[in-house]
């Protein structure tokens, strides 16, 4: 048998246990429990005793245990205590953070020893661990393309941001154009009627100058 050990605690409060071999384990794991920090984060250890290895699983204040064999490896126990786990909190919801040690015991520990049977003797818990194990590689990776994707877009209507103010710039610089031209050409216009006025100016003055007077006498004779 792999697993041969669990319980589920509320920090150093045992709240159900199954022993599924006579052995200390019950008393190591307790000495475990004490081990660790009260309000320390959600975490996933291993401590190794003799050919044993206790694992340890602890999400929200609830503590979950198991001691299997050290042949046995990670995958396996820690299926376990996340089943496990689910399990308990699917059952007790917000009473397994009030309730008295052993509290669960009666009707919990059968849930343990069904599972831990599961857990070590049935081949379909790692085939299905596994399946789950690859799922979930699937999963990140098209949730890691999605992001390629999305980032991609947000690139693309980048781009077209850019180009619609391109768009924008170039309309602005033909109007302008448009407005320069027109307004040389209309300094061109008036300086041309200037020189005209002009000319037209210096023919009179040469005019009354050789006609000898501004009435331009001795021309109209």
């Amino acid at each position: 048998m792999t697993i041969l050990y669990a319980l589920v605690a509320r920090g150093t409060v045992v709240l159900a246990e199954f022993s599924g071999a006579p052995t200390n384990a019950s008393t190591i794991a307790k000495q475990i429990l004490e081990k660790i920090p009260s309000g320390s984060n959600d975490s996933h250890v291993s401590y190794s005793q003799d050919r044993f290895v206790f694992h340890v699983k602890r999400t929200d204040g609830l503590t979950v245990l198991c001691m299997a064999d050290e042949s046995s490896g990670r995958r396996i126990p820690f299926a376990f205590l996340e089943d496990i786990h689910g399990r308990f909190v699917k059952t007790y919801g917000r009473a397994c953070h009030t309730a008295l040690a052993y509290a669960m015991n009666d009707e919990f520990s059968r849930i343990l020893s069904q599972q831990m049977e599961y857990y070590s003797n049935d081949p379909n818990a790692d085939r299905i661990n596994r399946i789950r194990g690859e799922m979930s590689q699937v999963r990140n990776v098209m949730i890691e393309n999605i992001d390629k994707v999305l980032e991609r877009g947000d690139r693309l209507e980048l781009l077209v941001d850019k180009t619609a103010n391109m768009q924008g710039n170039t309309f602005r610089f033909r109007k302008q154009a448009r407005r320069f031209r027109s307004t040389v050409w209309w300094r061109n216009v008036k300086l041309m009627i200037m020189l005209i006025i002009l000319l037209l100016i210096i023919i009179y003055v040469v005019l009354a100058f050789v006609c000898h007077g501004v009435t331009l006498p001795s021309c109209r004779r």
